[in-house]
């Protein structure tokens, strides 16, 4: 059964919402400046780890928060989207070291990710 393995939080202001964030409910955040992102870790009310996710730069005014699903296959799971009357909205793009990543829509007009991690960065 598919989860949430990842989520994203496009940002006018990356400080002013690690402060937010990190104040609001104890995200601390790993910064990558090269890729212009940051890595946020999360922890759930029993104290063990969280979902993982990620913020960066709002790259354009529509952008919200997205959530990604893991499936174990992308390419499969992107077939059945549109199947089910969704839309692909991004094609599968490569996350080097990490996995496969495509952006979708529902038949209600909600984006959604699907992510398939890479066996080789396991």
């Amino acid at each position: 059964m598919s989860t949430i393995v990842h989520f994203d939080v496009p940002t006018e202001d990356v400080e002013r919402a690690k402060t937010f964030y990190s104040e609001l409910f104890g995200w601390t955040f790993e910064s990558y400046p090269e890729m212009g992102y940051n890595l946020v870790t999360t922890m759930n009310l029993d104290g063990t780890p969280g979902v993982g996710g990620g913020m960066g730069k709002r790259m354009e005014p529509s952008q919200r928060m997205l959530n990604y699903f893991g499936v174990p296959s992308i390419d499969a799971a992107m077939h059945q989207v549109a199947t089910l009357g969704g839309k692909v909205l991004t094609e599968k793009m490569a996350v080097p070291g990490m996995g496969f990543l495509a952006t979708c829509m529902d038949t209600e007009g909600n984006t959604f990710g699907l992510w398939e991690e890479n066996a080789q960065a396991r």
